[in-house]
């Protein structure tokens, strides 16, 4: 549950901020932005990210993928080179390629690129990107520039001396800064990234506490995904026992079910249902 509120409160900054997370890896020159459509690259391991970026003295929009890794893992290099591909053969455009990396782990890093090479030799495939451990860049750097939707990242960029004071900064920039249908998200990502790195209730209650974790709407709904994504593998596990392989049209219907009155009702109908296609009819469309 824990990395699952790190990785979702993650994606929630890129779907809202992407601006702000491109410019964590030193792009400063966007005139305009927007959040892909995920859907638009294949229905299978997904980036975090996929943004769509016109750059000043560029006349179009050209797609940049963000992926957000809590800590340093070894088989990011092989995942970040198959989002790659995916939106190149979707879209016939080489994206750039941003990886954040939110809490060191170790000596673990993340190399910069990849290369594979076919059995016999004859063709290879590199690929290389923008690798930005946020715990080097300095907090103060992020302070400066007063944009509200960067404050997040403040609590696990590089912080010299007590973070108290640093955080309180940061809180204040939320409440000057941040618009009025985002503060009370901002705070609450920002509590959740900030227990990434600290365990102290006096820290989290800078920001509001449990008490404005709970109320916020962003939070809710990951919630609400985290307990349907479980009610999902467990109605998908009954099905195939019950019927084998569920089909692909099935298992995205149900994806997409995330209320949870719903889900129980869609739980106790594939126990009973007669067969796949009784299932299929009572879901909908």
């Amino acid at each position: 549950m824990a990395r699952f509120r790190y990785d979702r409160s993650s994606k929630w900054l890129i779907e809202h901020f992407g601006r702000l997370v491109l410019w964590l890896g030193g792009l400063h020159n966007v005139e305009a932005w927007r959040a892909a459509q995920p859907e638009v690259v294949q229905p299978r391991q997904l980036p975090d990210g996929l943004l769509e970026v016109r750059l000043a003295g560029q006349a179009q929009f050209t797609p940049f993928v963000v992926e957000i890794e809590t800590y340093p893992d070894r088989g990011t290099a092989a995942e970040v080179l198959d989002d790659v591909m995916l939106v190149y053969q979707d879209r016939r455009v080489l994206p750039d390629v941003l990886i954040l990396v939110l809490h060191p782990k170790g000596n673990l890093r993340i190399t910069d690129h990849i290369e594979v090479q076919s059995p016999a030799g004859w063709t290879s495939l590199r690929s290389q990107w923008r690798v930005v451990e946020l715990w080097t860049l300095p907090a103060t750097q992020l302070l400066a520039t007063g944009e509200a939707g960067l404050m997040p990242w403040v609590p696990l960029a590089h912080i010299d001396g007590p973070p108290e004071p640093v955080l309180q900064q940061c809180r204040r920039v939320i409440d000057e800064r941040a618009r009025a249908g985002e503060h009370d998200n901002l705070l609450a990502v920002t509590q959740v990234l900030l227990g990434l790195r600290y365990n102290d209730p006096a820290l989290l209650a800078i920001f509001g506490g449990t008490e404005a974790m709970i109320e916020s709407p962003v939070l809710q709904r990951l919630l609400q995904e985290k307990m349907g994504e479980r009610s999902h593998k467990l109605i998908l596990g009954i099905l195939e026992d019950r019927f084998g392989p569920v089909p692909p049209d099935v298992a995205t219907g149900l994806k997409a079910v995330l209320d949870e009155e719903r889900l129980e009702q869609l739980n106790k109908l594939a126990a009973r249902c007669p067969d796949l296609d009784a299932f299929r009819q009572q879901l909908g469309p």
